[in-house]
């Protein structure tokens, strides 16, 4: 029943966050894909034992980028493996789908590809390739190279070969290399690697879901309890997320929502929470305030 509910408030989010101006200034949807482990007492939910000595279930997650709202949400084993959870995935023509090496699956990819929607992932270092082809980048900026390249060893016979562009950057900030994969080829490679730094948001998603809502600790004990409490997690975020929209409120979502965790006992109407008050206006001082002659 509550996960029935989650996917209402999912669709008439969606709808009202759809014309949601995005960072990337792009037409089509971006989604970020990963999953989280919900930690339980193995004493206490000895059902969820995951390595013998912890217990815990995975909460996987589609994020559209446009609110942040999740677009698609499941409750697994935490054993299960997230390249399984792309088969449950659905792909959306002309999408955007932001996930980690953790996903890097050719034959997965290849449904994303095949579906006309595209993928940036990062690159996996013990999968092996050659260079096709090279395109001219900006090294005023991070970026260090834009290639085709083609999968060869095992991979290329049974699942190519085609070509995958990669993009590579230098963070200079953690003083390391980056590269990413995406069968994206008109955009240029900054957006490319932008796209992936916007995966972040669902990292945020994850910590309010988890933290913000004290998933830490449960009310039960059971399979259902577990998946009943996670559940009703995520419809607090979404009504919050509907209730911004319907009192067109500008704050970021984000914001928006660590702001009403602060304030949910507060008898404050939601509106001044977000109101901007003019303290330079002289009319907020009153005829009765007292005045302080210094001696």
């Amino acid at each position: 029943m509550f996960a029935a509910r989650a996917h209402k408030l999912i669709d008439r989010a969606r709808r009202l966050y759809r014309d949601e101006p995005s960072s990337l200034d792009l037409d089509a949807p971006v989604y970020a894909v990963d999953s989280t482990l919900i930690e339980l007492s193995l004493a206490l939910c000895p059902w969820a034992n995951w390595t013998g000595s912890n217990a815990a279930v995975k909460l996987h997650a589609s994020l559209d980028l446009r609110g942040p709202i999740p677009a698609f949400v499941a409750v697994t084993p935490s054993g299960y493996a997230d390249v399984r959870w792309l088969d449950e995935l659905p792909i959306e023509p002309g999408s955007f789908y932001v996930m980690d090496r953790g996903y890097l699956d050719f034959r997965r990819l290849r449904r994303i590809s095949e579906a006309g929607a595209f993928f940036v992932t990062r690159e996996r270092p013990d999968v092996k390739y050659y260079v096709a082809a090279s395109r001219p980048v900006d090294r005023t900026t991070a970026l260090c190279a834009d290639q085709s390249i083609r999968l060869n060893g095992w991979y290329a016979p049974r699942y190519g070969p085609y070509l995958i562009r990669r993009v590579t950057l230098v963070d200079l900030e953690h003083h390391r290399r980056l590269a990413f994969w995406t069968n994206q080829w008109t955009l240029p490679a900054a957006t490319i690697a932008e796209l992936y730094r916007q995966r972040w948001q669902i990292e945020l998603f994850f910590r309010w879901v988890k933290h913000g809502l004290r998933i830490r600790t449960f009310y039960g004990t059971s399979p259902n309890a577990v998946r009943v409490q996670l559940w009703s997690a995520i419809c607090t975020y979404l009504a919050i997320a509907i209730t911004r929209k319907q009192l067109a409120i500008a704050t970021n979502l984000t914001t928006f929502v660590q702001v009403l965790s602060v304030h949910a006992f507060s008898k404050v109407p939601i509106q001044e929470l977000f109101a901007k008050v003019d303290t330079s206006n002289n009319q907020l001082d009153t005829d009765n305030q007292l005045t302080f002659n210094g001696l």
